[in-house]
């Protein structure tokens, strides 16, 4: 039969015994099973037991970020200064970590008209922030203004980040909540197991389809992290109410999600403020708990801190999760 036609060929026949295809099926049956659920990363490991009997151990991962009155990262706590509790029942703390663990970051950059003369700063906010990050970070850039645009999906490449950034223009209103949505959906897409939404932002929305109730409802049911920097100019916002509500907006969404709004006093703020916001991401602790019930509902978090010293501080992780249904 020539190359393109419909060949066949006849190949010997092999007999396989009960005995082998038996041995053949045990040898490649699954030997991991991964839950994928909504809030705070959980893993769910399969142990081998003796007499082949499989337990399943789910862990939730709690990202904590610890500083003092002054803002100023605490990356020197220890397991024992930490007590965590799901809904205000103490949980034992199974595993602690304060390793550097590389991230997957979505930049959300406001191009709105109202941005005209805040865009250098803002560019050398993220040259800033993007120094600072870990070296195994990938990132992606949505800029917004009448609507979000994807300037860069999931890449590791700086320079490219920067050189996109420098090219984005300022036009149009702000679709805030549009973007966060935007990048909530993007995150389905990364690599690691740690999502951080960065807001660089004058305002509050005035311009999105999307609701605040949805959006606050997807980051509930999410386990990124929204991080936003103001640049809140008390001029702009005597104008509209949106623009009024713009701080309270993004403080409500970042501390729901164990995340902050920095807010730049000045425009050269900005640039020391994104270093800042790269330097706690790296110093975050992970805390890893048993949770009691697999109900599928939410779950309230809540996490203390027993201070080495009497100096106060403060921790800051999302407020709750759904947990796993089994």
């Amino acid at each position: 039969m020539s190359a393109g036609g419909a060949g066949m060929q006849r190949y010997p026949v092999i007999a396989l015994s009960p005995l082998f295809i038996a041995f053949l099926l045990i040898a490649f049956a699954p030997l991991h099973v991964t839950a994928q659920v909504s809030g705070p990363v959980v893993h769910r490991e399969t142990h081998r037991a003796a007499g082949s009997i499989e337990i399943d151990v789910d862990m939730v991962l709690v990202n904590v970020g610890v500083t003092d009155a002054q803002g100023h990262v605490i990356a020197n706590l220890q397991r024992k200064n930490f007590r965590l509790y799901e809904d205000n029942v103490e949980q034992e703390i199974l595993s602690f970590s304060r390793e550097d663990v590389p991230a997957s970051i979505g930049l959300l950059f406001d191009t709105s008209v109202s941005m005209f003369d805040k865009m250098d700063w803002a560019r050398k906010a993220v040259a800033k922030f993007l120094e600072k990050s870990n070296p195994d970070d990938e990132f992606f850039l949505i800029n917004f203004d009448n609507r979000p645009e994807l300037q860069s999906p999931f890449t590791p490449n700086i320079a490219l980040l920067q050189e996109r950034t420098a090219a984005l223009k300022p036009r149009g209103r702000t679709s805030l909540l549009d973007a966060i949505y935007a990048g909530v959906q993007m995150m389905k897409q990364a690599r690691h197991e740690r999502h951080i939404l960065l807001v660089i932002s004058d305002g509050g929305d005035n311009h999105s389809r999307h609701h605040l109730a949805e959006v606050r409802n997807l980051l509930r049911e999410s386990d990124s992290q929204l991080y936003s920097l103001g640049i809140f100019d008390a001029n702009d916002m005597k104008r509209t109410e949106e623009e009024r509500n713009g701080p309270s907006l993004l403080a409500e969404l970042g501390e729901m999600t164990g995340g902050r709004l920095y807010q730049a006093a000045t425009l050269s703020d900005l640039v020391d403020l994104s270093g800042k916001i790269g330097v706690e991401l790296r110093s975050q602790y992970i805390l890893g708990f048993k949770p009691n019930v697999h109900d599928g509902s939410w779950h309230r978090l809540k996490v203390a801190l027993t201070a080495p010293s009497d100096a106060p501080l403060l921790a800051r992780a999302r407020s709750g999760y759904f947990s796993p249904r089994d």
